[in-house]
């Protein structure tokens, strides 16, 4: 059973909410937890969901495990109305956060957090992860004027996204943490993988029943 500390935060809506319903189940099952689903006018229409492993890796043959699996349940379901075409990732570098163990993990590094409600009157932060305190992520703010608090806490029901700030220190984390994509798993600079069989000609997608 997934404990507080893994449950998602940051969630979707619409028909990205109905993707994820759909497919979380299925990502779990697998051993892996999911991230985030997006779908966007790309190519047509682009369902992306971005999935990892609970220490934070994904491979590209993790990617293709995930799509394998998850391909014919939303086939299945059919919970978007138009052709699409499907794309498993890694969270990359620069990752999404979406869990009270990704700020967690993440403690000490550049992110960027955008609240659903404002918070005295503020809705972005930028600054360093201080960790959780009694239900508030707690982000050091640079180059603060004097006299005015350095630290912020920001309810976690309320952040509406938040993501790692790519800097130097980051990627060498990342290196040496294993969750960089390496040079064997990226594609162009990207470690996006399609479905398979999925078509890659907009004119030749799948079409829905």
């Amino acid at each position: 059973m997934t404990n507080e500390r893994d449950k998602r935060l940051i969630t979707e809506s619409g028909v990205a909410a109905r993707v994820a319903a759909i497919v979380e189940p299925v990502i779990e099952d697998l051993g892996f937890n999911l991230v985030r689903v997006r779908v966007t006018g790309a190519n047509g229409c682009t369902v992306q969901i971005m999935a990892e492993r609970p220490d934070g890796t994904m491979s590209v043959s993790d990617c293709e495990t995930v799509s394998r699996a998850i391909s014919p349940v939303l086939d299945l379901e059919d919970p978007i109305a138009t052709a699409y075409h499907l794309e498993i990732s890694s969270p990359g570098i620069d990752r999404p956060l979406v869990r009270v163990s990704d700020f967690e993990r993440w403690g000490g590094y550049d992110a960027k957090v955008e609240m659903a409600a404002p918070v005295e009157g503020r809705k972005r932060f930028r600054g360093l992860l201080r960790g959780v305190e009694d239900g508030m992520l707690v982000i050091e703010l640079p180059d603060v004027k004097e006299g005015l608090e350095p630290i912020a806490r920001v309810p976690l029901t309320d952040i509406g996204e938040a993501h790692l700030v790519l800097t130097d220190e980051l990627i060498r984390e990342s290196l040496r943490r294993g969750t960089a994509p390496t040079t064997d798993d990226l594609d162009e600079d990207t470690d996006v993988v399609d479905a398979p069989d999925e078509p890659q000609d907009p004119t030749d997608q799948k079409k829905p029943n």
